[in-house]
């Protein structure tokens, strides 16, 4: 009995589709619309021309493939803007993700995301209230950080930088020394540039090495 499944992003449709235990019943890409799926599904630049039949439904709410009418939704609408030209918000697991590897700021904070138009790096704008310190002893602790614990992953800077000078930065996170400002005697706002690793991955592969 093949086994029901719904798939987020069209661009794994093609691989999915061909097994016999497999049965798609549902895409959700909030990035293109049906016409440019179908496309996409015929013309695939890695694997080739479609050896089948796939045509948009006319009412442009789903994909038939191979005679099987699949459902297509766009959950999404903010995603499907021009990326090239807005800012847009967005969520991000980041936090809780943080929370899972250090367990101490578990239920201390969160955190959202803002797609912007950059091929590689983004940026944490981490705002965080502490008990005490001077805003030099602080890039201190970090300094050491980098130069102990965390060497090679956490890159302390004093430069004035765009996250265009950070391609090619093999550390994961550069902090920004010069950006960071105390709100009020005790909320801290930081600046950290993140290097981007899910693209292409190089950055996790000089870590880990």
């Amino acid at each position: 009995m093949a086994v029901k499944v719904e798939i987020n992003g069209c661009t794994v449709l093609c691989n999915a589709v061909s097994h016999a235990d497999v049965d798609i019943v549902h895409v959700n890409d909030s990035f293109i619309e049906t016409r440019h799926a179908e496309y996409m599904y015929k013309y695939d630049t890695v694997h080739g021309t479609f050896d089948g039949t796939v045509e948009s439904a006319s009412d442009g709410k789903g994909l038939v493939i191979n005679g099987k009418f699949i459902k297509f939704t766009q959950e999404y609408w903010r995603y499907g803007r021009a990326a090239a030209a807005n800012i847009i918000p967005s969520s991000t697991g980041a936090a809780k993700a943080v929370s899972k590897v250090i367990h101490d700021p578990q239920g201390k904070f969160m955190g959202l995301s803002m797609r912007v138009p950059t091929a590689n790096v983004s940026v944490v704008d981490l705002i965080c209230r502490i008990e005490k310190g001077a805003y030099d002893e602080i890039k201190a602790t970090i300094k050491a950080a980098s130069e102990g614990p965390l060497k090679g992953i956490l890159g302390p800077s004093e430069d004035d930088m765009v996250s265009r000078d950070l391609t090619g930065n093999t550390h994961s996170s550069v902090f920004e020394g010069k950006a960071g400002i105390f709100l009020n005697t005790d909320v801290l706002d930081l600046i950290v540039h993140v290097v981007k690793v899910d693209a292409g991955k190089w950055n996790a592969q000089v870590v880990c090495h």
